[in-house]
């Protein structure tokens, strides 16, 4: 039986979308996992067969987690970070963008080669910390920011972003008497919008999820943020417990791979909550940034 060309793009349709379907179930059922898990009895998920909702619902896990008061400081420090390190890495970035993208600027081949070459090489983690210590960011919040404020990756992508935007808005706003700080902010920057918006995410992201500065330059026990803490439990969870926790945990049926479930929702649920009034932003800018460069 021969088909049409309409019933043989409807079948093709229904085969994409289907594998679609299954793509999206194997790549979302893992978060489930985690997250039914984070609800359960932590010594009834060792027994196994817990996969589609929990079978011995609990808080007790969150509860334990929780019950340290230093992790109220710590989800505080790192707001604190991830709000101030993205908006300074953002506005840094496209300032020195901004810049960089004038074709007449003196010297723009040497930026571009230093750019370049920080890019590919560094000195490495003690050459790191010399410079820290050097400058005095060493267990201080501004270790967390002010070495992140200029992405040479984003400072190449809005570099291609910024000579995009037609040279008859500056022009125009030259003619007006405005000066480059002047058109920075009331030209250029409401119709980068997208690339604003994608650069905000990723830096939030990397802000939030990062844990190696807050082990290696800051001592402070006030200045721990949420990703070293939940590092923390989960080192102290694979280590042998003292008598009294163990007996602790039996009774309220929490377990070490419980705890870890417990941690893992915690520390995405924030980005989760945030990431979809971005991603019309997000898919926008990836495309402006890249397909044009």
């Amino acid at each position: 039986m021969l088909l049409s060309q309409n019933q043989k793009d409807r079948m093709m349709n229904a085969w994409i979308y289907a594998l679609l379907f299954i793509m999206m179930l194997s790549m979302l059922y893992p978060f489930y996992y985690v997250l039914i898990l984070s609800f359960n009895k932590g010594t009834d998920s060792l027994l196994g067969g817990v996969y589609f909702w929990p079978r011995t619902f609990t808080f007790e896990n969150y509860a334990q987690f929780l019950d340290d008061p230093h992790w109220y400081r710590a989800f505080l420090v790192t707001i604190v970070r991830t709000l101030a390190g993205a908006a300074l890495g953002v506005l840094f970035t496209c300032l020195v963008a901004y810049g960089l993208s004038h074709r007449d600027l003196m010297f723009r081949r040497s930026y571009f080669t230093i750019i370049i070459f920080a890019m590919y090489f560094s000195g490495g983690l003690i050459p790191y910390y010399v410079v820290l210590r050097s400058v005095g960011l060493l267990n201080t919040f501004g270790v967390y920011v002010i070495p992140s404020m200029l992405s040479t990756f984003f400072l190449l992508i809005a570099i291609s972003f910024f000579r995009e935007i037609p040279g008859e808005l500056k022009e125009s706003a030259h003619m007006d008497g405005a000066s480059e700080l002047v058109i920075f902010y009331r030209i250029i920057l409401p119709v980068s919008m997208p690339l604003i918006a994608t650069m905000s995410l990723f830096m939030g992201v990397g802000q939030w999820n990062s844990w190696l500065d807050s082990a290696y330059f800051v001592q402070s026990e006030g200045l721990r943020t949420l990703a070293f803490r939940m590092m923390e439990v989960i080192n102290k969870s694979n280590a042998p417990m003292d008598a009294i926790a163990v007996a602790n945990s039996a009774s309220a049926g929490v377990t070490s791979y419980s705890l870890q479930v417990a941690a893992m929702v915690v520390s995405i649920a924030p980005i989760v909550c945030v990431y979809p009034f971005l991603q019309r932003f997000f898919i926008q800018g990836i495309m402006l940034g890249s397909v044009k460069g």
